[in-house]
């Protein structure tokens, strides 16, 4: 099965699971008077959208090059992992605010209705749910090497830990009293805050992919001593490194012996090529400068 079929399947299964969740949390939510609930309702909606992005974006990452993208199509997977980290962003500021304003009624004084049973069931079941989902799909994401996918386990995980707060808000509510219905809201401003955290673990590395930010210092060594590996290439130096999408792109200056035949000179470049392609994936991408050394002896 080819890579973008594996990332489709999974996604597709995840969508169906939260569009089953939004209907199941958004019955709950108004049936069992949980403004949590709700919330959690629309967190889920938004997991259901990226999944979306993603299968629509992983298609057009897996196209080969062309006339207009020599280097093929992967950072639209990157763009994907970036409109997933907004849009989680942008449901953990949702929750923050709503938890916010439920929290400024229950000071003035407003009594906050008080969950019923079935919004905290539905809480426990998407907990259960979005957790196996979260350990499949990140599995599966880190097999593929694809950062969306890790990107969307993420979310929901985010769903689970969000309906962890929801059954917080709700459990205690319902059993301790009307006095402690604040713990419902109380309960969506923390879990909002741990996700705009997690919002931001995935939005830094998708920016930082496209503003071509070079690779960690221990890659780049590492391209480095596979390049000294080959028998005659002397001073690998000049390296350049950044990602496209799954892929690996490096340009890199080496020196060889000046009197080293045409052919001779390009067997040894392409030696560098094989090797590198073998520990970074067949379709990276490396440029190689040849300069050549006269030796004295």
């Amino acid at each position: 099965m080819k890579r973008e079929d594996e990332i489709a399947g999974v996604t597709l299964a995840g969508s169906i699971v939260n569009l089953l969740l939004v209907a199941l949390k958004a019955v709950a939510g108004v049936a069992g008077h949980s403004a949590a609930m709700i919330s959690d309702a629309v967190h889920s909606l938004s997991d259901f959208v990226t999944d979306i992005v993603v299968l629509v974006f992983v298609r057009v990452s897996a196209r080969p090059q062309d006339d207009d993208h020599d280097y093929g199509h992967g950072k639209y997977e990157t763009i994907a992992t970036l409109l997933i980290g907004l849009a989680l962003a942008a449901a953990a500021v949702g929750i923050v605010v709503s938890g916010a304003k439920q929290l400024a009624l229950w000071f003035h004084g407003v009594d906050l209705p008080t969950p019923g049973a079935l919004a905290l069931w539905a809480a426990l079941i998407s907990i259960a749910v979005k957790e196996a989902l979260y350990r499949y799909t990140r599995v599966k994401g880190k097999k593929l090497a694809s950062p969306a996918l890790v990107a969307n386990a993420w979310h929901h995980r985010s769903d689970a830990l969000s309906s962890i707060g929801a059954a917080v808000g709700i459990g205690g509510a319902i059993l301790l009293g009307n006095r402690w219905t604040v713990l419902d809201p109380l309960a969506s401003i923390a879990v909002g805050a741990l996700l705009v955290k997690v919002a931001w673990e995935l939005l830094g590395p998708s920016f930082g992919e496209l503003t071509d930010s070079s690779l960690p210092a221990s890659v780049e060594n590492e391209m480095l001593d596979i390049i000294r590996s080959v028998e005659g290439v002397e001073d690998p130096h000049n390296l350049r490194t950044r990602r496209i999408g799954n892929r690996i792109a490096a340009e890199v200056h080496i020196r060889l012996d000046g009197d080293l035949s045409l052919s001779v000179a390009h067997e040894k470049s392409s030696e560098v090529e094989r090797r590198f392609r073998e520990r970074f994936g067949s379709q990276s991408h490396i440029i190689i400068h040849m300069e050549p050394v006269k030796k004295l002896f």
